[in-house]
């Protein structure tokens, strides 16, 4: 499995985060940075916007290394990611994540 597929599946290479910071887009920081505050009625302002993935060594967004639920659990059991999991079809920590993208759940099979 590819470094840059997220414990929860997400492919980290189409997050605008990891591409802001990978291209240093500081437009695509404030864009990034306004659309997760509205979604998660957070103060998240452009310079929160920096992340090389959750499961490489470097910076992350303040959520993905500290808040992700999922990326806790995963580091917390030892798993390289939720695929490996045997609770995972059961899982409600990494269940809306499948739900809301289906390539997550083909990322953690692949």
């Amino acid at each position: 499995m590819r470094n840059m597929i997220g414990y929860c599946g997400l492919d980290c290479e189409k997050c605008d985060a990891y591409i802001a910071t990978i291209n240093d887009d500081q437009a695509l920081r404030e864009k990034t940075a306004n659309l997760w505050a509205e979604l998660n009625n957070a103060p998240i302002l452009p310079e929160h916007i920096n992340c090389e993935g959750c499961r490489v060594d470097g910076v992350k967004t303040v959520y993905c290394n500290s808040l992700c639920g999922i990326r806790q659990c995963a580091l917390k059991k030892g798993m390289a990611t939720c695929g490996e999991c045997p609770d995972i079809e059961k899982c409600q920590t990494v269940a809306m994540v499948i739900s809301n993208d289906p390539d997550a759940l083909k990322n953690l099979k692949g």
